[in-house]
């Protein structure tokens, strides 16, 4: 009995009873770096044991991410991210199957980090590399926690570098239908926020601060594009323009109707989204809906989602916020259908800034 429990003693300290419970397991280890933040999780089997993300507050000071200054952040985050993720899901570096990251897009340096740190983790293991688009990640996303979506199905993606809706017939077949000819709406959103002198990321604030306005007190144009794509740069001029005017008139415009402001810029927005989105879900006579990109997290859009759901009688998915914004558990699911379907990268594979991925 006592050399019974000795041995059992000894296989949990060396780490071998932990080998032998996830032997037959698909773990992944999954980094996300194509920005400001540093992120690690492991999958296992499609689950999420495991979502670490650093940000970098220092860019706050500068009113944007700052590239240079986000690459070396990553280069300094990576490795203890990576560690306490491992830590957390209970998974030794040697029960990893795959090595997934984000290729693409995002800022070249940042993309670099977390693509040299994946190559050179999958090659050590000499397990297989996954590369990962980050906007088809956002998509799959809605496949991390219960409700599913059903296929096909559309996804209002909305990020502060893209605006699209796509159709998705299955996990990895996705047809970008629509997409912003111009600026994507969360850059809209985070431009006026400056112009409002309002602190970085401004779209948050933005959001925070409408809660308190009046949606309708100020009207600004809703652009039209043809189809289902967007555009966003109209709501930008047609902002400043406005702010410049009633400043000439009273100087203190903004601090006195700030509130307002946030409120109708932001119904406008939404307006133009929900607009496009209600239109390609009728056309395509598609009805499971879900949104996903950091914009998603945005109250007034998952309201408006919700709202519309109801009216039209659609199933809406809408992520938890954590997994609305950047992170790796989203990368990481989408590189666990790319394992199960062979898909996987060679070393040569290069990180770029921006890429097609449907």
């Amino acid at each position: 009995m006592y050399f019974e429990l000795f041995i059992l003693i000894l296989i949990q300290e060396s780490g071998i009873l932990q080998r032998f419970m996830n032997k037959g397991h698909i773990n992944i280890l999954a980094i996300e770096s194509s920005c400001d933040d540093t992120s690690a999780a492991v999958i296992r089997d499609g689950i999420v044991l495991s979502n670490l993300i650093a940000t970098q507050k220092v860019h706050e000071l500068y009113g944007g991410v700052v590239p240079e200054m986000a690459s070396r952040a990553h280069m300094q985050n990576i490795v203890p991210v990576v560690d306490v993720a491992l830590k957390q899901a209970g998974i030794e570096k040697h029960d990893i199957q795959a090595v997934a990251f984000t290729q693409a897009p995002g800022l070249i340096g940042s993309l670099l980090v977390g693509a040299c740190f994946a190559k050179a983790y999958a090659q050590a293991l000499d397990v297989p590399l996954i590369a990962v688009h980050h906007m088809q990640a956002h998509v799959l996303a809605h496949f991390i926690e219960e409700p599913k979506p059903s296929f096909p199905f559309l996804c209002l993606t909305v990020s502060g570098g893209h605006t699209q809706i796509v159709l998705c017939k299955d996990h990895l077949d996705m047809e970008v239908v629509g997409e912003t000819q111009d600026d994507a709406a969360g850059e809209a959103f985070d431009k006026v926020a400056k112009m409002l002198g309002l602190p970085y990321p401004g779209g948050p604030m933005v959001d925070k601060l409408a809660k308190e306005g009046d949606p309708k007190r100020f009207i600004f144009p809703l652009t039209q594009m043809k189809g289902y794509d967007f555009s966003f740069s109209g709501i930008k001029t047609a902002v400043m323009y406005f702010l410049q005017a009633e400043k000439k008139k009273d100087p203190d415009f903004v601090t006195n109707n700030l509130n307002d402001i946030c409120a109708s810029v932001q119904y406008t927005i939404i307006k133009m989204l929900m607009q496009k989105l209600e239109k390609t879900a009728a056309d395509l006579n598609i009805k499971h809906i879900g949104i996903a990109g950091g914009v998603s997290a945005n109250s007034a859009l998952r309201q408006a989602l919700t709202d519309a759901g109801q009216k039209k009688g659609w199933q809406v998915y809408i992520p938890k916020f954590e997994y609305c914004t950047d992170n790796a558990a989203m990368i990481g699911v989408t590189a666990y259908y790319k394992y199960l379907k062979g898909e996987f990268a060679d070393l040569s594979v290069t990180p770029t800034a921006r890429a097609s991925w449907s």
